[in-house]
């Protein structure tokens, strides 16, 4: 007859994979989609297998959650494809002690592979039922960032400036506010163009008092909303 000792044992070695069965989904994602695509930073690489995408994506899409693609969201929005997302977190060399602003919250998985790197991370989203749903899928495990509902072309001031601004919705241009909220030395990665047309994704590079710009990759992004 087995003892009590042995029963625990076996309970606590089978309790991580039942709490996460994705895990190696995750890992699967971050070898085949991310690594072979050029992505190195291994920060960058430790989130995207950390965070659990599943929870980010509704009930309905968890099936799909780890595939090669955007996933809808509602509200016309979407979840960007895990490449995209880690592509960009790379581009801005994140670092421990950074404050980043986030444009357009959506999910909240941007904001939470952000939060598993950097210090403090602020995030817009001006969908009302959006903002809320992502911060309760944030409040859980994801203690330094916060939430705000509002435009985010105009960032976010208050906390200013950024060490980095990751804008994931298309403008038709960069927003001033924007630059003017980035440290010096900062960089803001963001898709440019018309939803009807080839997006660029931009790295913005502020010097003192200008900015330069850099053209990186084509990619297709929701508009980034403006209030009326």
């Amino acid at each position: 007859m087995w003892s009590p000792a042995y029963y625990i044992g076996i309970f606590l070695f089978v309790m991580p994979w039942q709490q996460d069965q994705y895990t190696a989904k995750r890992e699967k994602m971050v070898k085949q989609q991310i690594e072979r695509r050029g992505v190195k930073d291994p920060v960058v690489l430790k989130a995207m297998r950390t965070v659990k995408r599943h929870e980010f994506v509704p009930a309905g899409q968890i099936g799909n959650a780890y595939d090669d693609r955007p996933l809808p969201i509602g509200y016309g929005q979407t979840i960007s494809q895990p490449y995209i997302v880690a592509y960009m977190t790379e581009i801005i060399k994140p670092q421990s002690n950074f404050k980043v602003l986030e444009i357009g919250t959506g999910s909240g998985y941007q904001a939470a592979i952000l939060s598993a790197i950097v210090k403090e991370v602020y995030t817009i989203e001006i969908i009302p039922e959006l903002g809320k749903s992502a911060t309760e899928k944030l409040r859980k495990d994801c203690k330094n960032v916060q939430v705000k509902t509002s435009d985010g072309y105009n960032g976010w001031q208050e906390h200013a400036p950024y060490d980095a601004i990751v804008v994931t919705a298309a403008a038709e241009h960069v927003p001033p506010p924007l630059i003017r909220q980035l440290k010096d030395g900062g960089k803001m990665v963001i898709p440019v163009g018309s939803s009807f047309m080839t997006q660029m994704l931009i790295l913005v590079e502020k010097k003192k008092d200008s900015a330069t710009t850099k053209n990186l990759i084509p990619v297709a992004f929701v508009p980034l909303t403006r209030r009326k």
